[in-house]
């Protein structure tokens, strides 16, 4: 029923890869040249390719991210020329394009594939003459080759780098997971190694009380990967150049064709308007921080690398509370069977551990039963290690659909985080944050797996536009804060003592601390990302800019080495160019629906939540996420929710 996760043979993955392809081509180029223009005659045959490619090469994929190895590199690295030149061939095939165009279809899923697939093959350039047409190939060719390096001199950067402390006194006061993590042994004398790695990093630059220390990890971590910076030049102007060569302005111009949004002007007006609500609060933010500072430790010259800590200290001091107070009650493993439990809970599924084959041994997948019926599975690997790149994701496998032969396929996807590993000492305990982060990536996680759509395209996360792709793994982290919800799995991984009431409220209270610093944070990021994609900036330019943006959404100015640009792996070795925008403009759709759906005595309206799950979640990408939101709860989401939800007076 599932693929296996298994590539038996990382040396020969490239020619299996062009086996494939190859394959795919000769029932391309039959399609393409038969007489059908039915629907079911072509599209649906295309569809069940894109399946047969996406479950061959995801694992490689997947495997290059979470288990980096110079064999997965190779393998990797070899395989993207082979798929860019098969995608660029199927991009700019004009007959293909010409039989798409004359397909009529009564069915409303299928004409949703129909446009998406004409607006794509324009937006590919099939109607470019033959010189342009070639150049595409190129550039596409170049750009997913440059995405990776970027990735990989991210990595190899962030691996490289070790802080070590041998002075006990330079960790006093650290929660004790993470001195237990950072503990090692080399020659007989203890040590503490702190690295680039997310839950290492974040520990000493929010707890280390050597801020020489803070200091200097903050600078190794803003400056990694300096030969980004030219990689950075190549991708701009290459997008660039694909945005002239298709009769748009700038690539912000034609990245907006697929999203939500309609105009170059209504997203940065939209950015605008959100800094300058945020701005009067954040300035007091700021002021409160400062002056923090310079009461408990004579602090006058408050830093970019200070406001970790003395943030985390100011929450202490103002709410009684901090990240070590409830790292005790979120035992990884409790967590997750309690998310699987809220999940099952809310949506009328169940969750059954499987027995299959995983790329590590901390990774656990189940099987998601629907109304008693195999529905999905779903595999979790959620702790740091060094072959794994930084941060949280969701990435999809299997999607639902029917195929050509009208037999059903299940969806499958991986959730991927960085938490804390185990320790001799103690179990693997989650920060609230990363509470949040994981309830985010599940969100995603049923937005993919809950897709009950026939048609491939347009099923799961499949088709739905960049900039709302965010709304439901939004929409289910503000849950990650109410008490409700917390108390499933908040329990001692000591004493087995249920989470206090008094701690979920702080959790709750804390919720919106520097709220308004960090809104102006994810402007000036998304900002960033769409000015810049505006028009052709290279060299300097590029820092010239974010320089310029800064002036209004950075209180605290960063220093010069401060390369945030190097590692804005989003943008420039994600999807997310020119669309960083979209978390906060999908934000307004979630706390709008947040609002909706909570009851507080329960966490959730379970009633809405069957709305929520049959109208948004089942529907993918048939239909507007706008119109799915009107057919949901009968109206527009308002922005007034998001300035709600963050309490920003």
């Amino acid at each position: 029923m599932f693929q296996e996760f298994k590539i038996d043979n990382l040396k020969n993955f490239p020619q299996e890869l062009d086996t494939l392809l190859n394959k795919q081509r000769k029932v391309i180029n039959s399609i393409t040249h038969s007489r059908d223009t039915a629907y079911e005659k072509v599209l649906k045959p295309l569809q069940d390719l894109d399946e047969e490619l996406g479950l061959f090469f995801t694992p490689l994929s997947h495997l290059n991210a979470v288990m980096n190895s110079d064999e997965t590199q190779k393998a990797y690295e070899e395989s993207l020329p082979l798929l860019s030149k098969f995608s660029s061939e199927m991009a700019q095939n004009v007959e293909l394009f010409q039989k798409i165009e004359q397909i009529k279809t009564e069915d409303e899923e299928a004409k949703t594939v129909v446009a998406h697939e004409v607006r794509d093959f324009v937006l590919s350039g099939v109607k470019l003459p033959k010189k342009e047409k070639t150049r595409m190939e190129e550039i596409s060719l170049k750009l997913s080759e440059l995405s990776n390096h970027f990735s990989q001199n991210l990595l190899d950067a962030t691996n490289a780098y070790e802080l070590i402390i041998t002075d006990e006194k330079d960790i006093e006061g650290m929660p004790e997971s993470d001195i237990a993590a950072a503990k090692e042994v080399v020659d007989g004398k203890t040590v503490y190694k702190f690295t680039l790695q997310i839950p290492s990093y974040l520990a000493y630059i929010t707890y280390g009380p050597n801020r020489e220390y803070r200091k200097e990890i903050s600078k190794a971590y803003s400056t990694r990967a300096p030969q980004n910076a030219e990689v950075i030049d190549q991708i701009l102007a290459l997008k660039q150049e694909k945005a002239k060569l298709l009769g748009f302005k700038n690539y912000a111009q034609y990245a907006l064709e697929t999203r939500d949004a309609s105009t170059e002007e209504e997203v940065t007006g939209f950015l605008d308007d959100l800094a300058d609500a945020a701005l009067p609060q954040a300035k007091n933010e700021l002021k409160e921080l400062k002056d923090f500072a310079k009461r408990t430790d004579g602090i006058s010259d408050l830093a970019t690398y200070d406001v970790a800590f003395y943030s985390e200290k100011l929450k202490k001091d103002k709410f009684d509370f901090d990240d070590t107070m409830t790292k005790p009650y979120f035992e990884q493993s409790k967590v997750l069977e309690g998310l699987l439990n809220i999940v099952s809970d809310l949506f009328d599924v169940t969750f059954e551990p499987v027995d299959v084959h995983v790329w590590h041994t901390c990774v656990k997948p189940f099987d998601i039963f629907d109304n008693g019926k195999l529905s999905g599975r779903i595999y979790f690997d959620l702790e740091a290690r060094k072959e794994k790149r930084g941060g949280a994701w969701m990435n999809d496998w299997e999607t639902h659909f029917i195929d050509t032969e009208g037999k059903e396929h299940l969806a499958s996807a991986f959730v991927v985080c960085n938490f804390s590993p185990a320790t001799q000492e103690t179990p693997s305990l989650l920060r609230h944050d990363d509470v949040v982060t994981l309830f985010h990536e599940m969100g995603h996680a049923i937005h993919h797996l809950f897709g009950k759509c026939h048609e491939r395209s347009v099923s799961g996360i499949n088709g739905v536009a960049w900039d709302v792709v965010e709304f439901p793994s939004q929409f289910l982290e503000n849950f990650a804060y109410e008490a409700a919800i917390l108390k499933r799995f908040g329990f001692h991984y000591e004493t087995e003592e249920p989470i206090p009431e008094a701690l979920m409220t702080k959790i709750k209270e804390t919720k919106n601390f520097q709220a308004a610093l960090g809104i102006l944070r994810q402007v000036e990021f998304s900002l960033f990302d769409f000015k810049l994609h505006q028009k052709l900036y290279q060299g300097e330019e590029v820092q010239a800019l974010l320089d310029g943006i800064r002036e209004k959404t950075s209180l605290l100015k960063p220093p010069s080495y401060n390369k945030f640009q190097h590692g804005f792996a989003h943008i420039f070795a994600g999807g997310y160019a020119a669309g960083y925008y979209s978390y906060k403009w999908a934000e307004v759709l979630s706390a709008d629906a947040f609002f909706t759906c909570l009851d507080e005595k329960n966490g959730f309206d379970k009633a809405q939540a069957k709305g929520y799950k049959e109208i948004i979640l089942a529907n993918g990408g048939a239909k507007e996420m706008s119109e799915l939101y009107q057919e949901w709860l009968g109206r527009k989401a308002t922005v007034k929710s998001l300035i709600k939800l963050y309490e920003i007076d």
